[in-house]
C-alpha cells in the first residue's frame, strides 16, 4: 500500500482508507471486526468513523460504530499504534434530534465534549484525525447545490470552531485536524483564519467524489491545492450505483438477489444517490467499464485512485468479498481512450448526483 502526507499535517495516511458508517447496521459486530482484521492485514490501516454512525443514522443506533471499533482496539493490545483513526463530529442538526437536543448551532465547547465522548467509545487517547462532519454556516451540502443567503442564521464563527480544535490538538487529543463536505470559500477561510490567529491548520476534507460526482473539479481542487489541503474521497462508487448491482433491477427492493443500502433504505433512495439521472449515468458508466473488459468497480475506483486531486479514497463495504475487490482494484491503470470517454460521457450528463 503507498502512503500519503494529508495536507502539511505530517500525518501519513494509506491511499486506500476503511469507511466503516455500515458497522452497526448493514454489518454486525463480529464481521465489523474481521473486515477490519482483513483490512489492516492487507495493508489498509487508515479508518474513518462519525459520531453519528452507522448510516442511516437513528436515534437507536448513533454511536455504535464507533463502540464496535472501541471493542475492536481494546480486544487487540497494539493495534492502535498500527492504525491512523479518523473520526467526525456532527454540524448543526439535519432532521437528528437525538445529536445535541437538536441544537442549530455547533459550539466550541460541543466539539470538544463530542470529541472526549468519541474518544472513550472507541477506548483510546487521542485521534489522528478529527473533522467537523458538515458545515456549521448555512451552506447548500448533501444534494442541495445553491446557495441561499436568506438562510443565513447565528452561529458560531470559524475561529470558535478552530480555537476548540486547536485546544483538542494541545492537549494531545487531535493530531491532526480536517472539514468534511465543505466548499472552497469554507476551505479558503478555514486556512486563512487559522493562519491569522496561530491555530491548527486543516490538513483535509472529506468530500464526495466518484464519476457521478465529480463537483470537486469544480473550483475545490484547485482552492485545496492552492492551500495544500488533501482530498478525502468517499462514495467512490456512488453508493453502490457504481458496481452495476442496480443496473437490471433498479433501486428498488426486489427479490433473487442480496440487496444493498439503497434498496433496503427508502431514506438513501430519497438522496442525490436515488435520483433516476444519477442511475442513467451509472448505466452509462458500467456499459463503458464492461466494454473495456473491466467490473463497473473496479474502473470507478481506478478513476479515484489514479486522480491527482485525491490523497486518499474512502472504501464502505459489507462482506469481505466487496473488501478484496476494492483492494484489489489499485494498480489499476485506466488507458488514454477509457478517460476521454468518461469525460464525454460527463460532458453530456455532469454530475446527476452532485
Amino acid at each position: 500500500m503507498e502512503y500519503t502526507e494529508l495536507g502539511r499535517s505530517g500525518l501519513k495516511v494509506a491511499k486506500i482508507c476503511l469507511g466503516t458508517m455500515t458497522f452497526g447496521r448493514q454489518v454486525s459486530e463480529a464481521d465489523a471486526h474481521a473486515l477490519m482484521d482483513h483490512a489492516v492485514a492487507r495493508g489498509v490501516d487508515f479508518l474513518d468513523t462519525a459520531e453519528m454512525y452507522p448510516v442511516p443514522p437513528s436515534a437507536e443506533t448513533h454511536t455504535h460504530t464507533e463502540s464496535i471499533i472501541g471493542r475492536w482496539l481494546a480486544a487487540r493490545p497494539g493495534m492502535r499504534q498500527r492504525i491512523v483513526l479518523a473520526s467526525k463530529v456532527a454540524g448543526p442538526v439535519r432532521g437528528y434530534q437525538w445529536i445535541r437536543n437538536a441544537s442549530p448551532d455547533l459550539t466550541g465547547e460541543d466539539i470538544i465534549r463530542a470529541c472526549e465522548d468519541s474518544l472513550r467509545r472507541l477506548q483510546t487517547d487521542y485521534l489522528d484525525l478529527y473533522q467537523i462532519h458538515w458545515p456549521v454556516r448555512n451552506v447548500p451540502m448533501f444534494g442541495a447545490i445553491y446557495f441561499d443567503p436568506a438562510r443565513d442564521r447565528p452561529v458560531s464563527s470559524i475561529h470558535e470552531q478552530l480555537d476548540a480544535l486547536g485546544r483538542l490538538v494541545r492537549d494531545g487529543k487531535v493530531r491532526a485536524i480536517g472539514l468534511s463536505n465543505e466548499t472552497p470559500y469554507g476551505v479558503a477561510e478555514f486556512v486563512r483564519v487559522a493562519e491569522q490567529h496561530g491555530l491548527p491548520r486543516i490538513a483535509s476534507v472529506q468530500n464526495p467524489y466518484c464519476l457521478i460526482n465529480r463537483s470537486v473539479e469544480n473550483g475545490l481542487d484547485e482552492t485545496m491545492y492552492r492551500y495544500g489541503v488533501s482530498l478525502l474521497a468517499y462514495s467512490p462508487l456512488g453508493f453502490g450505483l457504481l458496481t452495476g448491482k442496480y443496473d437490471d433491477s433498479g433501486i428498488e427492493l426486489q427479490g433473487g438477489r442480496a440487496p444493498g443500502r439503497m434498496a433496503l433504505f427508502e431514506s438513501m433512495r430519497k438522496q442525490r444517490w436515488g435520483r433516476p439521472e444519477a442511475l442513467a449515468a451509472a448505466r452509462r458508466y458500467n456499459a463503458l467499464a464492461r466494454e473495456h473488459g473491466m467490473t463497473p468497480a473496479r474502473m470507478a475506483l481506478a478513476f479515484c485512485y489514479t486522480k491527482w486531486q485525491v490523497a486518499s479514497t474512502i472504501i464502505g463495504v459489507t462482506n469481505r468479498e466487496q473488501l478484496d475487490e476494492d483492494i484489489d482494484a489499485w494498480g489499476t491503470t485506466l488507458s488514454p481512450e477509457v478517460l476521454a470517454e468518461i469525460d464525454r460521457i460527463r460532458w453530456e450528463i455532469r454530475d446527476p448526483a452532485q
